[in-house]
C-alpha cells in the first residue's frame, strides 16, 4: 500500500472526525442556547443533518458547516444518520422537534427519503438538499454539481490517456442514489459515443470499498486492466493497496501504469496525483456545499425564492425533475484536478483555490 496516502487520509479523518460527534446540540459558539423559540428573528436556527464521517470529503464537509453558519449568524443543531435513510427520518423528527425553523439533509437513498420530506412540508419547514438530489417530494433548493458531468470528465479524460483503446473498471457508487446513477450513465454513455473499443467493466459497490476491492480482484484474475474510475474518494486506499499487492502500481508515464480517475478532491487524491500514482480527480467542493446550503435555507426561512440562472457564484441553477417533482438545482463548479492543469479544462492539483488545498 502507498502508506503516505493511506496515513494521509487517515490523518485527515481523524482530524476532522470529532466535528461530526456534535449530535444534536448547538454548534455555533457564542450564539446561545435554542430554547424553545426556534431562534426567530434574524438568526434562526437550522438542523443539519450529515449523512456519514467515514470519509475525508463528508468529514471536510461536517468542518465547514458550523463555520459557514457562523459566517451567516445561524444557530445550528446537528445529527448524523450515518448512512440510514430510517435514522434520517428520525433525526429529522428530532430536529423539528427542537424547534428548527429550517432542515439540511444529504440523503444517501434518494428514494427512500421522500416521506420525510412530506412530513417537512406538512409542517412548513423549509429543507434544502445538498449533494443529492430526491427523487421526489419538495425542497426548497437542491445544492450540488452536475454530477453527470463527473461521470464524462472522468471518461474523456481516461478514453483521451488510453486512446481510445483498453479495459476500464468503474466502482459505481450506489445507484439508489442519484449520484451513482449520474456519474454512472454519463461515463457509460461518454465511452460509447467517443471510446467505443474500450471496454468498461461497471462494478455496483454502493460505496463500499471492500465490495470494490472484491470485484477489482475478479475483474483482474481474467483480464489486464489499463484504467480505473473510482466513483468517490473512500476508495483509493483500498484500491492503491489492492494494486501493490499484485504488482501493478506504476508511476504515471511509465509503461504499465494503471491510469486511475477519481471524484472528491480530498487531500490524499492530491497527493496520489502528486506522487504519479493516480491521475486526476474532480473537485467536488465541500466548502461551497455547506456555504450554499445553509445560505439557501436562510433565504427560504426568510420567504426568499430563488430563480433558474445563474447563481452569481460561477455556477447555474436549473429547472430539474420530472412529472410534477420539478425543483431548483443549484450546480456548483466543480474542476477537474490533474498534474499540472494542462489537459483541457483542468486545474493544476497545486491551485490554492482548491479546498483540498486549503483544509488542514
Amino acid at each position: 500500500m502507498n502508506k503516505a496516502v493511506g496515513i494521509g487520509a487517515a490523518v485527515i479523518a481523524a482530524a476532522l472526525v470529532a466535528a461530526g460527534c456534535s449530535s444534536t446540540k448547538n454548534d455555533t459558539g457564542g450564539s446561545g442556547g435554542s430554547g424553545g423559540s426556534g431562534g426567530s428573528g434574524s438568526h434562526p436556527l437550522v438542523g443539519v443533518d450529515y449523512p456519514r464521517s467515514d470519509s475525508d470529503f463528508w468529514n471536510a464537509y461536517i468542518k465547514y458547516v458550523p463555520q459557514m453558519a457562523g459566517q451567516l449568524g445561524l444557530k445550528l443543531k446537528t445529527t448524523n444518520s450515518q448512512n440510514d435513510v430510517s435514522k434520517l427520518a428520525d433525526n429529522v423528527q428530532t430536529l423539528v422537534a427542537q424547534g428548527v425553523k429550517g432542515v439540511v439533509i444529504a440523503p444517501q437513498d434518494t428514494a427512500a427519503v421522500i416521506p420525510t420530506l412530506g412530513i417537512l412540508q406538512s409542517k412548513k419547514i423549509p429543507v434544502v438538499s445538498v449533494d443529492t438530489r430526491p427523487d421526489g417530494g419538495k425542497v426548497d433548493m437542491v445544492v450540488r454539481a452536475d454530477n453527470k458531468a463527473y461521470g464524462t470528465k472522468a471518461c474523456k479524460y481516461i478514453g483521451d490517456t488510453l486512446q481510445g483503446k483498453g479495459n476500464v473498471v468503474m466502482f459505481e457508487g450506489d445507484l439508489a442514489s442519484i449520484n451513482g446513477r449520474d456519474r454512472t450513465e454519463a461515463f457509460n454513455d461518454c465511452m460509447k459515443q467517443n471510446y467505443p473499443n474500450v471496454k468498461v467493466f461497471g462494478e455496483a459497490t454502493k460505496w463500499d470499498p471492500p465490495t470494490a476491492i472484491q470485484k477489482l480482484n475478479t475483474v483482474l484474475a481474467g483480464n489486464t486492466i489499463n484504467a480505473i474510475y473510482m466513483q468517490a474518494s473512500i476508495y483509493l486506499p483500498a484500491t492503491i493497496q489492492a494494486l501493490q499487492q499484485k504488482g501493478l502500481i506504476k508511476p504515471r508515464g511509465q509503461a504499465g501504469h494503471i491510469v486511475i480517475v477519481s471524484n472528491d478532491g480530498v487531500p490524499a487524491e492530491y497527493k496520489a496525483i502528486k506522487d504519479g500514482t493516480m491521475d486526476a480527480t474532480v473537485s467536488q467542493p465541500a466548502d461551497l456545499y455547506a456555504k450554499y446550503a445553509l445560505q439557501y435555507v436562510q433565504d427560504a426561512i426568510a420567504g426568499k425564492t430563488a430563480q433558474a440562472g445563474p447563481d452569481g457564484h460561477g455556477g447555474q441553477i436549473v429547472q430539474v425533475g420530472t412529472n410534477g417533482n420539478n425543483m431548483l438545482e443549484d450546480q456548483i463548479p466543480a474542476p477537474l484536478v490533474t498534474v499540472d492543469g494542462k489537459y483541457p479544462s483542468s486545474v493544476s492539483v497545486d491551485d490554492q483555490s482548491l479546498w483540498g488545498n486549503q483544509i488542514s
